[in-house]
């Protein structure tokens, strides 16, 4: 994941359409460890009932409905609107970053387009979403991964990560780069290490809050906590067994 940076300006843009309201309370607690969310809206047809859970739901949290009618069947009149604000807004320099919440992969060239311009950008969206929209953000976070955190395989968990071929070849690149002549590496260093390989890694998915847990629990990493002088905070590095 991206670093978090409590001074960003963030762009909340939501498509309604294709997002749940269940997951706005999480979501927008997900992106205060990002930044501050100044511009919070959320595009749709609100004259549609099927919008109807949305609306109390953005009251509460200050988030600002977009209307947008469906001028024609089959054409998705949301998606265009909320891409011409966000090149406004992009324009604007008055935001650091934007959070578009959805799983269509109309967006794709939308978070390609901001990043060319140097600014950041997270997406939201559930596993279906394609991967091209999820690979083309900075950082995209699966909503499911916002409900209650799943507790890891009841299986030994050292047998159900050693089996993650996928998990294990990331972890590995991500140590290896990150590591010194010992072998040791620095745990946030490898995190954005993780982040720059797959923009979707989230030690949630595999049912770990955080990456050092995630770490200590896979059967091939050993880590350890080093205290950089007296009063400063715990590091922890971490290599390979």
């Amino acid at each position: 994941m991206a670093e978090p940076n409590g001074s960003a300006r963030l762009a909340v843009l939501i498509d309604a359409d294709n997002a749940g309201a269940k997951h706005l309370e999480r979501l927008l607690a997900e992106i205060a460890k990002y930044g501050t969310a100044g511009v919070r809206r959320a595009y749709g047809d609100w004259t549609s009932t099927q919008l109807g859970s949305w609306k109390s739901v953005l009251l509460e949290h200050s988030v600002q409905p977009i209307q947008q009618f469906s001028y024609t069947t089959g054409k998705n009149a949301t998606d265009s609107a909320l891409i011409i604000d966000a090149m406004d807004l992009l324009h604007s320099g008055n935001v650091d970053g934007f959070c578009i919440v959805s799983s269509d992969s109309d967006f794709t060239r939308l978070a390609a387009r901001i990043r060319e311009q140097g600014l950041t950008v997270y997406g939201f969206g559930e596993r279906k979403t394609p991967k091209p929209f999820v690979a083309a953000c900075d950082t995209f976070i699966y909503v499911e991964n916002l409900e209650t955190p799943a507790a890891p395989p009841k299986e030994s968990a050292s047998s159900s990560l050693k089996k993650d071929q996928k998990l294990t070849k990331l972890l590995s690149e991500a140590v290896d780069t990150a590591s010194g002549d010992d072998g040791w590496a620095h745990l946030g260093a490898v995190g954005s290490n993780l982040s720059r390989l797959a923009s979707d890694f989230d030690s949630r998915t595999w049912g770990y809050p955080k990456l050092s847990d995630l770490m200590k629990a896979h059967p091939d990493y050993r880590t350890e906590q080093r205290s950089a002088s007296e009063g400063k905070a715990v590091n922890i590095y971490v290599r390979h067994k």
